[in-house]
């Protein structure tokens, strides 16, 4: 059942992306699964300044709007990671500067600059080809690349990624976009992680975590 604090909470931590500058204006959503429903960001709501009237809760396991707020125009591809991926319970779609200027060049450069980018976002990125915001097809683009990834990015459009909750989600989002930032500031002049570094790096910190 949601609780009154737990609006609050999803209003403050959809503010701190905001905050960040991961979003502006009505660009990027939010997600959050407590147990079977899912709060999400209301279509058309700006998520740096969420309003408790913008804040839809939903039906997990068919998407049933319960309290009259219409969810954003992505929210299919947040209710399918939800589904498919039950270690994950938020889900942010974001439009930060540095990565989605990537997500626009016809190349994307490899990322992995620091050990970070490697470990938290991962060392293989989907890259999602452009498909119209909001229409089936890229839910399942998306809902396909995030079932064994927590982070890809939306050609043209920007990004996503998922995480335990939202610390987990918002760091990954940060270190992406600190890995696109070192990637445009390099100017095609990095030395990027080689995939035995990397290799390395995951085997130390699993080791380590056990």
């Amino acid at each position: 059942m949601i609780t009154e604090k737990d609006i609050e909470r999803f209003i403050s931590e959809a503010h701190r992306v905001g905050d960040a500058g991961l979003t502006i204006c009505s660009s990027g959503n939010l997600s959050w699964r407590i147990g079977e429903e899912v709060l999400l960001s209301a279509t058309g709501s700006w998520v740096p300044n969420l309003r408790k009237d913008q804040v839809a809760i939903c039906n997990l396991s068919d998407g049933r709007v319960i309290n009259g707020v219409r969810p954003s125009m992505e929210s299919v591809f947040h209710f399918g990671v939800l589904r498919e991926r039950p270690d994950c319970n938020v889900v942010l779609h974001f439009q930060s500067p540095y990565a989605t200027a990537l997500a626009c060049m016809k190349t994307i450069p490899d990322i992995n600059m620091t050990a970070e980018v490697s470990l938290y976002v991962g060392a293989e990125i989907p890259v999602i080809p452009f498909v119209r915001p909001g229409s089936p097809e890229l839910a399942e683009k998306v809902i396909d690349a995030l079932a064994d990834h927590n982070a890809c990015f939306l050609r043209k459009h920007g990004q996503v990624v998922c995480g335990k909750d939202f610390d987990d989600a918002f760091q990954r989002a940060m270190f992406f976009e600190m890995g696109c930032r070192l990637a445009l500031m390099t100017k095609g002049d990095s030395d990027p992680l080689t995939s035995e570094e990397i290799d390395d790096l995951e085997t130390y910190f699993l080791a380590k975590h056990k």
